[in-house]
Order: C-alpha cells, then sequence, then structure tokens
C-alpha cells in the first residue's frame, strides 16, 4: 500500500481498552498515512474502567503502530484526557520521538495553532467568558479548577464529570451542548490569538470557523474512533476531517479526481492501466 505522506494527523477519543472501539479500522487508517506529526488528542487510553480486564491483541497492535511510526522519523505528541489523565504526572516526559503534554501549541506555516483535548471546559461550559480576560493564564486555571474539582468529587465517591457523558445522556440538549462547548473554545482562542484550536473531547467531529469582535479562528475537532471514526489531517496548508466510513479509499491516494470515482469507474481505470501497461511492455500492477 503506497501510504499518504501528511503533515499532521489528529486523532483523538480511541477508548482503547473498552469494547466499543474500532481497533480494527483504526489500525487500517493508520497503516495507510506517514505523517510528520501524529497528535494524539488524549483519551487514547481509557484508563478509568480498571476494574475492566479488557485489552484485545489488535488494541496491543495500535500501541505498536503508533511506537513504530515514531521509531520511524514521526513526532508523536500524547495529548492528555480524562479518561487517560493518569498520564499526567508524566507530562513533559519524552521518549525519542513520542512526548507526553497536557497541550501543544504549534506554528503552521505561520499560523498559531493551539491542540488540546477538551476536558478543561467541562465545569466551566456556560461561564468561560471570564477566562478570555485572562489571556494566557485562563487556560492554566481552568486546568488547575477542573482537576480540582474531579478529585474533590472523587473524595467522595462520585463520578468524575464528563460532558461527553452529559452529552450522550441528554441527547435533545447535544446540539446545544455541543454548540457552547465549540463557542466557548473558540472565544478563548480568539483572545489568545490563536489561528486554529484542536479539540477531541466530545465526540463531534467539525471544522468550522468562529467570529467575535476580537478577531476569527478555526475550530476543529478530532471526533472519535467508537462513533464516528474520524480524525483531522493537514497538508498543503489546510485541514480537512478524515471519515473513515465515507472516505475509505482516499488512504490509497492523493488524487482528488482518483478520490471522487465511484468503483465502478475506479476498477474500470484500474483495468485501463493494466491493459496499459501490458501493452507497453511494462511488468504488471503488484
Amino acid at each position: 500500500m503506497k501510504k499518504r505522506k501528511l503533515d499532521i494527523v489528529v486523532i483523538s477519543d480511541v477508548h482503547l481498552g473498552t469494547r466499543e472501539c474500532h481497533a480494527d479500522e483504526l489500525l487500517t487508517y493508520l497503516s495507510s498515512v506517514q505523517p510528520k506529526i501524529l497528535v494524539l488528542n488524549g483519551d487514547i487510553l481509557e484508563v478509568q474502567r480498571h476494574k475492566e480486564s479488557f485489552f484485545p491483541p489488535i488494541h496491543s497492535k495500535i500501541l505498536r503502530k503508533i511506537i513504530t511510526l515514531s521509531m520511524k522519523g514521526t513526532e508523536v505528541y500524547y495529548i492528555t484526557g480524562n479518561h487517560d489523565d493518569a498520564m499526567r504526572r508524566f507530562s513533559g516526559l519524552a521518549l525519542g520521538n513520542l512526548k507526553i503534554v497536557d497541550k501543544l501549541v504549534l506554528n503552521l506555516n505561520g499560523k498559531k495553532t493551539w491542540f488540546f483535548h477538551g476536558d478543561i471546559f467541562d465545569i466551566s461550559i456556560k461561564n468561560t467568558k471570564w477566562l478570555t480576560k485572562l489571556g494566557g493564564y485562563g487556560y492554566v486555571l481552568l486546568f488547575a479548577a477542573n482537576k480540582t474539582f474531579n478529585w474533590s468529587l472523587k473524595k467522595i465517591g462520585r463520578e468524575k464529570y464528563s460532558l461527553s457523558k452529559k452529552i450522550r445522556d441528554n441527547a435533545h440538549k447535544s446540539l446545544q451542548y455541543t454548540a457552547n462547548f465549540e463557542r466557548s473554545v473558540a472565544e478563548v482562542a480568539i483572545e489568545n490569538d490563536y489561528d486554529y484550536v484542536v479539540c477531541g473531547h466530545i465526540h463531534q467531529p467539525k471544522k468550522i470557523v468562529y467570529e467575535t469582535n476580537k478577531g476569527a479562528c478555526t475550530y476543529l475537532n478530532s471526533g472519535d474512533w467508537v462513533e464516528n471514526l474520524t480524525a483531522l489531517e493537514y497538508s498543503l496548508k489546510r485541514w480537512k476531517v478524515y471519515r473513515y466510513n465515507h472516505d475509505k479509499l482516499s488512504p490509497f491516494f492523493m488524487d482528488e479526481e482518483l478520490k471522487n470515482m465511484n468503483i465502478q469507474d475506479l476498477i474500470d481505470s484500474i483495468a485501463d492501466t493494466a491493459e496499459r501497461r501490458e501493452r507497453e511492455g511494462e511488468p504488471p500492477l503488484p
């Protein structure tokens, strides 16, 4: 398989260690790309369900694939999330090309880009506007507040607060929750002069431009590999949402004309190419 060379691939909310994870599809996708940077934007591992022992071989293959990518030159950033927050004690650790962080800022062709999982907005989803006044300190304060809040819940024997769970439990309100989350993230990003802000957490893949009187930024969400089977890809100075169920053939080629062919057209094209190679004495297609 000829791999697609990409500048950045972002995946999140894989939840390895659960039966909901679509590991086979994810392994197929990771085997089809060759990114310079791979951002694992939180909830890659399911640490919260520690009482349930479930980690089939295919889940281990995902981890080995990620490590292999890092050994072959891909810069891998593991951004911690709420389901794998036990990893936060290792934040700042670097193992070759694999780095564990709580957030990431990159300059992409002159565009300031902020990556973080998104769970820090859970407890303040309706009241984050005050954070925009605090500049770079806003993120730090919100992160600390969220951590303290969940620590307190744990002490009294209650489950950690999760916006993504709240969305699933309140389906009729999910659109409003999602809109509030996206708007809150975008407003803080704009106040801090980010051109792109990239999240996961709410399992809703998205690419949208938000504007306020302070400026504008592009909000991106990598979705998940539980329900939507999506990723974000950055190449040729552009972001796109990759959808496995819609773009199954796109890992095999970059050519947009080929990508938009239907199955019969693609088969005919391959057959025509094979016939041409035979006529011209070229070796058959592998």
